[in-house]
């Protein structure tokens, strides 16, 4: 890997990094005593009882079934087929109110795949969730690159230099890089 995918590729790390480290609501499924890492307690948790926790710290007890995420904060198939139509459908680059709407579709496949294995949803649906998620950063990235087109006339891609032709192969490649991080499992 070349010097720009290795930072382009550790700027997305740390842009998943911040999304981790940011709190997520959360019910508690099974009475629970807590813990204490890094010298801050968790818990105790009490069943049927919401929790805002950080997303790194709510993983370990959703895999062990202590907690799971609050209706109001997933993103299952229905909710990424939903972004997927809209992408779709627009035309142009939509705004997100979530400015991590991507990293946390990644982050929440985990939460299907689990439920799928666990057979709490047909495995379709983690089909599903993983066909539509590839359909949203694939239209978003055609977007990208029109956006980035948009400025760019027929006449001044004729006028690049061979040079400039290069760095354009190398944004692609860069292209590729983000959009494989979404794609492939942590």
């Amino acid at each position: 890997m070349n010097k720009i995918e290795i930072q382009l590729e550790d700027s997305l790390n740390r842009v998943n990094f911040i999304f981790k480290n940011g709190e997520v609501t959360t019910e508690s499924i099974s009475d629970y005593n807590g813990f204490s890492i890094l010298g801050e307690s968790f818990g105790p948790f009490e069943k049927g009882k919401k929790y805002r926790l950080p997303y790194f710290i709510a993983l370990p007890l959703i895999e062990n079934n202590i907690i799971k995420i609050d209706s109001k904060e997933k993103c299952d198939n229905t909710d990424v087929q939903r972004y997927a139509i809209s992408e779709r459908d627009e035309q142009s680059l939509l705004h997100r109110e979530n400015k991590f709407f991507l990293n946390k579709i990644r982050e929440f496949r985990f939460l299907i795949e689990k439920d799928a294995n666990d057979n709490k949803i047909p495995k379709l649906d983690l089909d599903r969730f993983s066909s539509y998620f590839i359909n949203i950063v694939d239209n978003r990235l055609l977007k990208l690159l029109k956006l980035a087109k948009s400025s760019l006339s027929l006449d001044d891609e004729r006028k690049l230099t061979d040079s400039e032709k290069l760095l354009f192969s190398k944004l692609f490649e860069i292209i590729r890089t983000w959009r494989n991080f979404f794609l492939t499992k942590n």
